[in-house]
């Protein structure tokens, strides 16, 4: 028998064809398998929440600047540096940074700052702030900034929050800002519109009113009774309560361009950091003023 029988009739030539079938089907299912482990890879990577979206410090341009994780000591805070729930950022002048919440929601904060991080909120304690939501980013729940006086609720806004023994502000740098007092007083700002509390000049009212009251009921013979006070000299819950129920709230006033372009130029919370805000084209679009040449 010759080999080119064998090979066109006989047992090989048979064989062949079978051969052929069972390698294009071991192929077909290698290729259906490495396609299924790429989606399964694919789905894991997708799934697994990406370092961007978890909360952290973009930026720290100027020291000095910490941080204390939940049962941690205060450390030197830097770029790069995970953060979660809770955490306490401190700053001391001339210090600042910028931090990441993840949802397009971002803050920087000035120097001689206090807060404290929620899930997707922020707690000023003192000093100043810097929030907004990266523009584009789809408006779920608003981006809130809180402190004791008052709440600042932004979507698709840039706000500054000031708060110090002095004075409560809140400036609208851009879009609509709603402010919810702590006793249940609203307000709506609006593009370049500020809602100032004059503390020291409202605690002076008061404590000039208290004056009075105990003249009067000295005369009478009457008691006043000082506020409660903690050990580190601070007011009671109470005392504060009432102190929040004295203050006179003042709608809201719009700044004149001449200011907001005076501020913008001076402000070191949207100047001084290695990238420009986000915000800021429509910041000077809503406002009609420039921020300087780098």
């Amino acid at each position: 028998m010759s080999f080119f029988s064998l090979t066109s009739g006989g047992a090989i030539g048979d064989t062949l064809p079978t051969l052929s079938k069972c390698w294009l089907q071991v192929s077909k299912k290698a290729v259906f398998v490495q396609a299924s482990a790429l989606l399964v890879l694919s789905s894991a990577l997708w799934l697994q929440p990406s370092r961007a979206a978890q909360p952290h410090i973009v930026e720290v341009p100027a020291g000095p600047a910490f941080v204390k994780l939940p049962g941690a000591k205060e450390i030197n805070a830097r770029s790069g540096q995970s953060l979660r729930t809770d955490a306490l950022l401190r700053t001391k002048k001339p210090g600042r940074m910028q931090v990441m919440l993840g949802n397009g929601r971002q803050f920087r904060m000035g120097g001689d700052a206090l807060l404290r991080l929620g899930s997707s909120n922020v707690e000023l304690l003192k000093g100043s702030i810097i929030g907004w939501i990266k523009p584009g980013t789809p408006r779920l729940n608003p981006f809130k900034i809180k402190t004791r006086l008052a709440t600042a609720s932004i979507q698709g806004t840039t706000v500054f929050l000031e708060f110090t023994d002095d004075q409560f502000k809140v400036f609208s740098w851009e879009g609509t800002v709603l402010v919810e007092t702590s006793n249940g007083r609203r307000f709506t700002l609006r593009s370049g519109q500020q809602l100032l509390l004059d503390l020291k000049r409202q605690m002076a009212e008061v404590s000039s009113r208290l004056d009075g009251l105990e003249a009067a009921l000295g005369e009478q013979g009457g008691i006043v009774t000082p506020p409660t006070t903690g050990r580190d000299g601070s007011l009671s819950p109470r005392s504060r309560q009432d102190d929040q129920e004295e203050v006179t709230w003042e709608p809201p006033q719009p700044i004149s361009t001449q200011d907001a372009e005076r501020r913008l130029q001076k402000s070191l919370l949207i100047n001084g950091f290695s990238t420009p805000l986000e915000t800021l084209p429509d910041i000077e679009r809503e406002l009609g003023v420039s921020a300087p040449t780098p």
